[in-house]
Protein backbone atom coordinates (compact mmCIF):
# COMPACT_ATOMS: atom_id res chain seq x y z
CA UNK A 1 0.00 0.00 0.00
CA UNK A 2 1.27 3.44 -0.81
CA UNK A 3 0.31 6.95 0.40
CA UNK A 4 -2.30 7.30 -1.74
CA UNK A 5 -4.08 4.20 -1.49
CA UNK A 6 -3.86 5.13 2.61
CA UNK A 7 -5.35 7.83 1.50
CA UNK A 8 -8.50 5.87 -0.17
CA UNK A 9 -8.69 3.86 2.25
CA UNK A 10 -8.99 6.76 5.17
CA UNK A 11 -11.91 8.16 2.70
CA UNK A 12 -13.34 4.98 2.56
CA UNK A 13 -13.30 4.35 6.04
CA UNK A 14 -17.05 5.96 6.84
CA UNK A 15 -16.68 6.54 10.38
CA UNK A 16 -13.71 8.93 10.48
CA UNK A 17 -16.21 11.42 8.65
CA UNK A 18 -14.16 12.59 6.14
CA UNK A 19 -15.95 13.45 3.08
CA UNK A 20 -12.92 14.66 0.65
CA UNK A 21 -9.97 13.43 -0.61
CA UNK A 22 -7.75 16.70 0.33
CA UNK A 23 -9.44 16.39 3.85
CA UNK A 24 -7.99 12.36 4.12
CA UNK A 25 -4.82 13.86 2.78
CA UNK A 26 -4.51 16.83 5.10
CA UNK A 27 -5.53 14.50 7.93
CA UNK A 28 -2.71 11.46 7.13
CA UNK A 29 0.19 14.34 6.93
CA UNK A 30 -1.39 15.57 10.12
CA UNK A 31 -0.41 12.42 11.66
CA UNK A 32 2.88 11.61 9.91
CA UNK A 33 4.24 14.95 11.30
CA UNK A 34 2.79 14.55 14.53
CA UNK A 35 4.82 11.54 14.38
CA UNK A 36 8.19 13.06 13.16
CA UNK A 37 7.50 15.82 15.87
CA UNK A 38 6.97 13.48 18.86
CA UNK A 39 10.34 11.20 18.05
CA UNK A 40 12.16 14.90 17.48
CA UNK A 41 10.70 15.73 21.02
CA UNK A 42 10.71 12.91 22.88
CA UNK A 43 12.56 10.53 21.41
CA UNK A 44 9.96 8.05 20.18
CA UNK A 45 6.01 7.82 19.83
CA UNK A 46 3.56 4.92 21.45
CA UNK A 47 0.66 4.16 19.85
CA UNK A 48 -1.10 1.64 22.02
CA UNK A 49 -2.62 -0.98 20.40
CA UNK A 50 -0.38 -0.36 16.67
CA UNK A 51 3.11 0.25 17.75
CA UNK A 52 6.08 2.38 18.66
CA UNK A 53 8.19 4.47 17.03
CA UNK A 54 12.06 5.52 18.50
CA UNK A 55 15.13 7.00 17.75
CA UNK A 56 17.73 3.86 17.80
CA UNK A 57 21.32 4.51 17.81
CA UNK A 58 24.12 2.72 15.12
CA UNK A 59 27.73 2.32 16.20
CA UNK A 60 30.35 3.28 14.25
CA UNK A 61 31.77 0.11 12.19
CA UNK A 62 33.54 -0.53 9.75
CA UNK A 63 32.37 -2.04 6.28
CA UNK A 64 33.46 -2.65 2.59
CA UNK A 65 32.99 -0.56 -0.76
CA UNK A 66 31.21 -2.74 -2.33
CA UNK A 67 31.99 -1.36 -5.89
CA UNK A 68 35.77 -1.71 -5.18
CA UNK A 69 36.34 -4.09 -2.18
CA UNK A 70 38.25 -1.09 0.06
CA UNK A 71 37.27 -0.81 3.61
CA UNK A 72 35.73 2.09 4.56
CA UNK A 73 34.63 3.36 8.27
CA UNK A 74 30.95 4.09 8.89
CA UNK A 75 30.05 6.96 11.40
CA UNK A 76 27.99 6.72 14.21
CA UNK A 77 24.53 7.77 13.37
CA UNK A 78 20.90 7.62 14.71
CA UNK A 79 17.94 6.30 13.00
CA UNK A 80 14.15 5.38 13.48
CA UNK A 81 12.72 1.98 14.42
CA UNK A 82 9.59 0.53 14.80
CA UNK A 83 8.19 -1.98 16.78
CA UNK A 84 4.30 -3.54 16.11
CA UNK A 85 2.06 -3.60 18.89
CA UNK A 86 -0.14 -6.47 19.70
CA UNK A 87 -2.78 -5.66 17.64
CA UNK A 88 -0.91 -5.33 14.36
CA UNK A 89 0.89 -8.46 14.95
CA UNK A 90 -2.42 -9.87 15.86
CA UNK A 91 -3.21 -8.61 12.18
CA UNK A 92 -0.25 -9.47 10.34
CA UNK A 93 -0.88 -13.12 10.95
CA UNK A 94 -4.04 -13.05 9.73
CA UNK A 95 -2.64 -12.14 5.73
CA UNK A 96 -2.30 -13.73 2.99
CA UNK A 97 1.49 -14.29 1.94
CA UNK A 98 2.49 -12.53 -1.47
CA UNK A 99 3.71 -14.89 -4.00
Amino acid sequence: MNKQELIDAILANKEAGIESKAAAARALDAVLDGIAAGIKKDGNVQLIGFGTFSVKSRAARTGRNPQTGATIKIKASKTVGFKAGAALKADAAKTKAKK
